[in-house]
C-alpha cells in the first residue's frame, strides 16, 4: 500500500476515469473460474464527507493463458451491498510476496456484467501460471463516520483537556473483521490525525479516541449583541448575555494537529478540589463545535449569565442633510453595565451596524453598504477591535470591576456615537 494516504482519494480518481476504457457490453452467461479469497489488506478512507472509499488486496491464483478465448475469470460480487458499481476499479499489483513467479506478467483484458446481478468479472491473461496480488476499489454507501468531543475545564477555567472521538457507523451490509492475513481489522482513516486498525462488523458503531488535547488554554467570554442574541428583557431593553468558551486551534494553544471537525461537544468542569475523589467533574451543558481550521477559533456555547446586567437604549438620533436627498445620521447607543460576580470579568460589546440602522425611526435598512463612523464622544474602553471587527460589525473589550463585598455592583455607562453617511 501506498505510503502517503492523503493521496488515495485523488489518485482513485484517475484511475475511475483510466477504467471506462475497460466496460465492454454483458457478458451473455456467467462462468466462474476464480472467485475472489479473503481479504488481505483493507483501507477505508473516510475523509470525503459524503462518500466513502474502501480500498482492497486480495491475493488471486492465475493460471498460465494459452490463448486469448482462454483468460482467468475473476468473479466479483456484492449482492446487498451498497456498492457504486460505476466507481470499482480492478488493478494488478504483481506476483505475490514469497511466489516462484517473480517474472509472471498479468494483463485485464476486458470486463463484463452477468445479466440481472450485482456482480462483474474480469478477464485477466497470465503469462505463467502462479498467485498474483490485486487491488480493488470502490466507494461503499451507509458507511460513515461523526466526531464528537468531551471537553473538561479545569476549576479555574484557565485550561481544559479537550478529547476527540470519531464515530463508525457500519450500515452497509458488509464486515470487515479480523480475518485477514497481515491485519486484525481494517484500516482506518479519516484524512488526519491518527490511523486506526479496527474489526468493524455488520451494523456496528463503534467509537475511537482520536487525540486528547491536555492544558489547552480556554478563554471565558461574555457577550452581548442584540443582532445575534436578541433582548432578554425587550420592555426593559435588558440585552442577553452569552457565555462562551473560545479555544484557537494552533500548537501554541496545545492543538494544531489539524482542523476540528464538526461534532457535538459535552462540556465539563473539574471540583474545586482535584483531590477530592469523591467528587466527579459537572456537566456544563453541551454544544455544536464547528468545523475549526488551523489557525482558527472554536466558541462553545454554556448558557446565559444571569449576573451581568446590560441595558441597551438609543439615546440619541439626528439627521443632517449632505445634499440632495443625502443626509447624515448621527446615533448614541448608551449601555447601562453591572456586574454581579464576585471577580472582574471582561464583556464583549458587538454591534452589527446594518441591524443599528434597521433600528432608526425613517431610515431602516435600504440594503446598501453602511458607511460609518465612530465619533470621538464614544467612552468604551479601548477603542474598537480592529483584528476582529469587519466594515460592518464593530467589537469593543469592556473590563468590569468585581461587585463590593456587600454585594452591591457599580453601574457603568458607557456610549457609542456613531454617524452613517450618505443615508437616504
Amino acid at each position: 500500500m501506498r505510503n502517503h494516504p492523503v493521496s488515495l482519494f485523488s489518485t482513485w480518481l484517475a484511475l475511475i476515469a483510466a477504467a471506462g476504457l475497460l466496460w465492454p457490453v454483458a457478458a451473455s452467461a456467467r462462468i466462474k473460474l476464480i472467485t475472489l479469497p479473503l481479504r488481505e489488506r483493507v483501507e477505508i478512507q473516510l475523509d470525503h464527507p459524503n462518500a466513502t472509499l474502501v480500498e482492497e488486496e486480495r491475493i488471486v491464483p492465475l493460471v498460465k493463458t494459452l490463448k486469448a478465448e482462454e483468460p482467468n475469470q475473476v468473479d466479483f460480487s456484492w449482492a446487498n451491498t451498497a456498492i457504486d458499481p460505476q466507481t470499482i476499479v480492478f488493478r494488478v499489483i504483481g506476483p505475490a510476496e514469497g511466489g516462484r513467479n517473480a517474472g509472471m506478467d498479468v494483463k485485464v483484458l476486458s470486463v463484463s456484467y452477468p445479466p440481472n446481478e450485482q456482480a462483474l468479472v474480469w478477464q485477466v491473461a497470465a503469462s505463467q501460471s502462479g498467485a498474483a496480488r490485486v487491488r480493488i476499489s470502490y466507494i461503499l454507501g451507509n458507511l460513515s463516520k461523526s466526531f464528537n468531543y468531551r471537553a473538561v475545564a479545569a476549576n479555574d477555567e484557565q485550561t481544559l483537556m479537550l478529547s476527540q472521538y470519531m464515530r463508525l457507523q457500519n450500515m452497509a451490509n458488509e464486515e470487515f473483521l479480523s480475518n485477514f492475513a497481515a491485519d486484525k481489522g481494517a484500516n482506518l482513516w479519516a484524512g488526519w490525525g491518527r490511523k486506526f486498525t479496527r474489526p468493524v462488523g455488520i451494523n456496528e458503531t463503534k467509537e475511537m479516541l482520536v487525540e486528547k488535547f491536555a492544558r489547552v488554554p480556554v478563554r471565558k467570554t461574555y457577550t452581548c449583541n442584540p443582532a445575534e442574541f436578541d433582548y432578554l428583557d425587550r420592555p426593559q431593553n435588558k440585552l442577553r448575555v452569552p457565555m462562551h468558551y473560545v479555544l484557537k486551534n494552533d500548537k501554541a494553544n496545545n492543538l494544531g494537529t489539524g482542523p476540528l471537525p464538526f461534532g457535538k461537544v459535552r462540556i465539563f468542569i473539574e471540583p474545586k478540589d482535584p483531590q477530592d475523589l469523591a467528587m466527579s467533574a459537572t456537566f456544563l451543558g453541551e454544544d455544536w463545535g464547528r468545523f475549526t481550521p488551523l489557525d482558527d477559533e472554536m466558541k462553545l456555547f454554556l448558557g446565559v449569565a444571569q449576573d451581568i446586567v446590560v441595558t441597551r437604549t438609543i439615546d440619541k438620533s439626528d439627521r443632517r442633510r449632505v445634499a440632495g436627498n443625502l443626509y447624515d445620521q448621527e446615533v448614541v447607543i448608551k449601555y447601562e453595565i453591572e456586574n454581579f460576580k464576585d471577580k472582574p470579568v471582561v464583556l464583549d460589546i458587538k454591534e452589527n451596524l446594518r441591524y443599528v440602522r434597521r433600528e432608526i425611526p425613517n431610515v431602516g435598512d435600504t440594503g446598501r453598504d453602511v458607511q460609518w463612523e465612530i465619533l470621538p464622544a464614544t467612552d468604551l474602553e479601548g477603542g474598537v477591535d480592529k483584528e476582529k471587527s469587519t466594515f460592518e460589525e464593530v467589537l469593543f473589550h469592556i473590563p468590569l470591576p468585581a461587585r463590593d463585598k456587600n454585594g452591591k455592583a457599580e453601574k457603568r455607562v458607557r456610549k457609542l456615537n456613531i454617524v452613517f453617511h450618505n443615508e437616504w
